[in-house]
């Protein structure tokens, strides 16, 4: 089992839109998220757009990015949420993930 935690910035203007629409996934896109080994996923705001993100899968996290980007619901739900995004290059925000490496876990 692979634990990936990333951050993702919402514009500050954006925010409570962007919540919303979370808190109302497209059941679709939940199904997604599990036929691609998806796990576990919290989303935490950090009060300034700044949002960081958690799952576990059980493949690579490469393998399940492409998993998850081969899915017509992924392109449609990132077409949809990209203008709630700061991108510097108007990036798509699966295409924007920052990956930490994990350096500590309290089992």
């Amino acid at each position: 089992m692979e634990r990936i935690s990333f951050l993702l910035k919402v514009k500050k203007e954006k925010m409570e839109e962007y919540k919303k629409h979370v808190q109302n996934i497209w059941p679709e896109r939940l199904v997604s998220f599990r036929q691609a080994g998806w796990h576990n996923y919290p989303i935490f705001d950090h009060g300034d757009g700044l949002l960081s993100d958690y799952f576990e899968i059980e493949l690579s996290f490469q393998a399940a990015q492409a998993k998850m980007a081969a899915r017509e619901i992924n392109l449609r739900r990132q077409i949809f949420v990209a203008p709630y995004f700061d991108s510097p290059d108007n990036g798509r925000p699966d295409e924007m993930i920052l990956k930490l490496d994990e350096i500590f876990h309290l089992d």
